[in-house]
C-alpha cells in the first residue's frame, strides 16, 4: 500500500516554515506544500511495459522583503535545513529588482475556512498494481478482440493519483486538503487499405472509482473510434459549417481560457483587452470557473494565494463579463482578485482556471450535425493562434458530414478563422457536456469555418 498523503501533517511543515521565514526578516512569506504518490501501470499486447509506484513531497517558500521576491523550493523537511533555507531564501531578495506592486493579498480577502469538496476516495490507498494492470489489460483486450482490423496497439496505461496539498501565508491564512484521481486510457492501431497505421484511444477518468467506466466499455468505445478513421482522405478546399466535438471543443475553450486571464491583459497580449462588457461570443455561450464544484477534477478549496475559491461567469449569454484575476493582475488592473491564482511548488502565484466550464445547451448533439455538408471535427493538432489578434489556424481530422450524417474520415486538413469569428459565430451548443477533464464542453457548432485541403 503506498504512503498516505497527510494534510494535516502538510499544514503543520507549512506553519513551521512559515515562522523560519519571518524569523528570518521576512515582510511576508507563503509556504506551499505538496506531498503525494502516483501509481502508473502500462501494458502493451497484454504484456506490462511499466509499473511505476513513486512517492515525492517538495516545499515552496516565496518571501517578500522592501517590495522585492525571492521564491525557491526544497524537499528537505528536517528543522534545522529548514531554517537554513528560510535564511537563504530571505537573503535572495537582496538581489531580485524592487516591485512596488508586489505584496501579499490583503488580509481581509483571505479564506476564513476550507470547505470539503469530496475530492478523495477512500478505496484509492487499496488500489495496487495488480488492480491497475487488470484494468489496462482489460481494456486493451477489449480493443483488441472487437475486430480484426484492430491489428496493434500503443497500450493500454492505468493510473491512481493521490495528494495533499497545505498552504500558510503571514497574511493570515492556514489550510489544507487531499484529493485523489483515477485514469484509464486504451490506444489501439488499425491497419488502413494503404498499409497507413491509423491511431485512436478513449479515456475514462475521476477522481473516484466509481465514476471511472468499465474497462471493457473504454476498450470498445477506443476501437470504434479508431476503426472510424480507416479509409480517411482529404477533401477540397472550401467553406462549410463545422461541428467540434467536445474533446475539439475543449481545446478551443482552454485556448480561450488564455485570453481571458488578467495576466494577458495588463501585458496586452489578448485581442479581448479592452472587450469587458461586450458580446465576444454568441449568446448561446455561457462560460464559468467553478473550483467548488464537488468531485470535479479541477476543484479546490482556496486558491494559491489562500483566497476563498469562488465561482466566478467568465462569459454570459456571449458576454465578457470579467477576466480571471491573481492578486498581483488585479492590482496592475486596478481591481480586486477573482481568487484565481495558482502556483507550482518552484514558482510564484499566476492565473489560472479551476474548473473552467461551457454550459451545455438543450439540444441533442446529433442534431447539431443535420447539415446538408459540413465538416466534423474530432482532432486539433498544432499551434496555431495568435492571442493578440485572434488569427486561429490548425490541423484537423473528423468526418465530412452529407446531407445530416458523417460520410466518411477525413484527414491532414487545417481549418482556419479569426477566433473572435469562431466564438460569435457558434450557432449551435449540444446538451453533452463532458466532464472527464477540468476544462470541460459540449458538442459546438460554428457556421462558417475555412477548411483548406486539396
Amino acid at each position: 500500500m503506498s504512503r498516505l498523503p497527510d494534510a494535516r501533517r502538510c499544514q503543520e511543515w507549512a506553519e513551521e516554515m512559515l515562522s523560519y521565514a519571518q524569523a528570518a526578516g521576512a515582510e511576508g512569506a507563503e509556504v506551499l506544500v505538496r506531498d503525494g504518490s502516483e501509481l502508473e501501470v502500462k501494458v502493451r499486447l497484454g504484456e506490462p511495459e511499466l509499473v511505476k509506484d513513486a512517492g515525492s513531497r517538495a516545499l515552496g517558500l516565496r518571501v517578500l522583503r522592501d517590495h522585492r521576491v525571492a521564491v525557491a523550493y526544497t524537499s528537505d523537511f528536517v528543522s534545522a535545513a529548514m531554517r537554513q533555507f528560510a535564511r537563504e531564501t530571505v537573503t535572495l531578495c537582496d538581489l531580485a529588482e524592487p516591485d512596488p506592486l508586489a505584496d501579499l493579498p490583503d488580509p481581509h480577502e483571505m479564506a476564513r475556512d476550507v470547505p470539503d469538496l469530496d475530492l478523495w476516495d477512500d478505496r484509492a490507498p487499496s488500489l495496487d498494481a495488480a488492480w491497475a494492470l487488470h484494468l489496462a489489460q482489460q481494456g486493451e483486450q477489449a480493443a483488441l478482440q472487437f475486430d480484426r482490423r484492430v491489428t496493434n496497439s500503443e497500450g493500454g496505461v492505468c493510473s491512481r493519483v493521490m495528494g495533499a496539498t497545505a498552504f500558510a501565508s503571514s497574511a493570515g491564512f492556514s489550510g489544507g486538503y487531499r484529493g485523489t484521481s483515477l485514469l484509464l486510457i486504451v490506444a489501439p492501431v488499425c491497419d488502413d487499405a494503404d498499409g497507413k497505421k491509423r491511431n485512436g484511444r478513449y479515456w475514462t477518468a475521476s477522481r473516484f472509482t466509481s465514476g471511472l467506466l468499465e474497462a471493457e466499455a473504454v476498450g470498445l468505445e477506443a476501437a470504434r473510434r479508431t476503426l472510424a478513421k480507416l479509409g480517411s482522405r482529404k477533401i477540397a478546399t472550401c467553406q462549410v459549417p463545422a461541428v467540434f466535438a467536445p474533446e475539439a471543443a475543449r481545446a478551443l475553450l482552454g485556448q480561450l481560457a488564455g485570453v481571458v486571464s488578467g495576466g494577458a491583459v495588463w501585458r496586452k497580449s489578448t485581442y479581448l483587452a479592452a472587450r469587458e462588457g461586450t458580446a465576444v461570443a454568441s449568446p448561446l455561450v455561457t462560460v464559468v470557473d467553478d473550483p467548488l464544484a464537488p468531485r470535479a477534477p479541477g476543484s479546490r478549496p482556496f486558491d494559491g494565494e489562500g483566497l476563498a475559491a469562488r465561482p466566478n461567469q467568465v462569459v454570459c449569454e456571449g458576454v465578457l463579463r470579467t477576466f480571471l484575476c491573481d492578486a498581483y493582475s488585479a492590482r496592475k488592473l486596478g481591481r480586486r482578485s477573482t481568487g484565481s491564482a495558482g502556483r507550482g511548488v518552484g514558482g510564484g502565484p499566476h492565473v489560472s482556471t479551476s474548473n473552467f466550464i461551457l454550459r451545455p445547451g438543450k439540444t441533442e448533439a446529433a442534431e447539431l450535425e443535420r447539415l446538408p455538408q459540413g465538416l466534423y471535427v474530432t482532432d486539433l493538432m498544432g499551434f496555431g493562434f495568435n492571442p493578440v489578434n485572434g488569427d486561429w489556424s490548425q490541423g484537423a481530422n473528423g468526418f465530412w458530414i452529407e446531407n445530416g450524417s458523417r460520410a466518411y474520415p477525413v484527414s491532414e486538413i487545417t481549418i482556419s478563422i479569426n477566433f473572435d469569428d469562431l466564438w460569435t459565430g457558434i450557432d449551435g451548443v449540444g446538451s453533452d457536456l463532458d466532464t472527464r477533464s477540468s476544462v470541460q464542453s459540449p458538442t459546438l457548432r460554428v457556421s462558417r469555418i475555412t477548411v483548406a485541403g486539396t
